[in-house]
């Protein structure tokens, strides 16, 4: 059972894998440091200032100056400002994962271009067609 193991443990694919999660763990931060610092400014810019992540509704009819002052007051809050910037987050992840994939196959189009193309030898007949010929002359004797 533990070679089985080490044998699962040693395919390419779980090591892709495991590579893919950490490099993709590496990408989101990137990509939040890019949402929290680069576009939601200009987000804010275009609707006068606003902050997403600071909208909220105290659930138990409390006025709280801020997210943080509701938590910390311990009230049950509904952080929807928080939720429409995970939206956000999630669809500049995905357009930029999707603009990294079609990059890739366009350089594995490019390399599959500037690869010649096999030239299948003409090896002569196949044993197959040996043996019908054989056959067929068999038959003709």
């Amino acid at each position: 059972m533990i070679q089985e193991f080490k044998d699962f443990i040693a395919k390419g694919n779980v090591m892709d894998m495991a590579v893919g999660i950490i490099i993709g763990a590496a990408f989101t931060a990137i990509v939040s440091s890019l949402v929290a610092d680069l576009i939601n400014p200009i987000i804010s810019l275009f609707i006068g200032g606003l902050d997403f992540s600071s909208w909220f509704y105290a659930l138990d009819g409390g006025e709280y100056a801020s997210l943080t002052a509701a938590q910390d007051a311990g009230a049950a809050v509904f952080a929807f400002g928080n939720f429409i910037m995970a939206i956000i987050n999630f669809l500049i992840i995905a357009f930029v994962v999707f603009m990294l994939v079609k990059m890739v196959n366009k350089a594995k189009d490019a390399a599959a271009e500037d690869e010649p193309e096999a030239v299948e030898e003409d090896k002569g007949p196949s044993e197959l067609d040996v043996l019908l010929e054989i056959r067929d002359s068999l038959k003709k004797a």
